[in-house]
């Protein structure tokens, strides 16, 4: 009989968030990028100052959703001046600390820390299509807040987690990760909701 290796906690869930140009992953172009790492049960594995929060430049003449147009354009004005960076410096910024945060890349992907976030499948395209340093330092699984969401929902109707709105995350927010600047649909604000709603479930709904 085949002995089965035993699994290995998770080495950091990886809480990232991406603002992009489109819903069409043909036409999409990343507009923003942010990470914070912590361990499994939340703690920050880095401090704060070497949290990655970056706008990407955008290429003149690229097609942008009349959404993101209409609800965005402080982002998009940031990232059509010069405080944007290259999309490579900010894949090889993102590699950086999450090589800070564990280590060096595992041989085995099954080893290596896992993507965080609500809606998180998206964000994992993005960084498939435009962020190759950072993408193979992934696990194969992620960790998907929506799915709790859901549950949580779905048994609670009515009690929705409200993450648009600051008192709310900040209330939740596991104790040594401060509360962000910006609201909803900023990448940097959204990273800190995801884990406050994280944390939100954890002491209800899998206590």
């Amino acid at each position: 009989m085949t002995e089965t290796k035993a699994p290995t906690p998770t080495p950091a869930y990886l809480w990232f968030d991406t603002e992009f140009t489109s819903l069409d992953p043909s036409q999409a172009r990343l507009l923003q990028v942010a990470l914070l790492v912590t361990d499994i049960n939340l703690n920050r594995l880095t401090p704060p100052e070497d949290d990655i929060n970056l706008c990407i430049a955008l290429e003149p003449g690229a097609k942008v959703s009349g959404w993101v147009e209409e609800n965005l354009p402080d982002l998009l004005k940031q990232c059509r001046s010069d405080a944007a960076v290259p999309i490579a410096e900010a894949d090889h910024a993102l590699a950086t600390l999450v090589d800070q945060a564990v280590g060096t890349a595992a041989k085995d992907i099954a080893d290596r820390p896992v993507l965080a976030g609500n809606a998180v499948h998206m964000d994992l395209l993005m960084a498939r299509l435009f962020l190759p340093e950072f993408e193979k330092r992934l696990h194969y699984r992620l960790l998907d807040v929506s799915t709790l969401k859901i549950l949580w929902n779905d048994r609670n109707p009515g009690q929705a987690f409200d993450k648009d709105t600051p008192g709310v995350v900040a209330a939740e927010l596991p104790e040594g990760i401060a509360p962000p600047p910006g609201e909803a649909h900023d990448a940097y604000y959204d990273i800190h909701a995801s884990l406050a709603e994280m944390n939100y479930y954890r002491t209800r709904l899998l206590a």
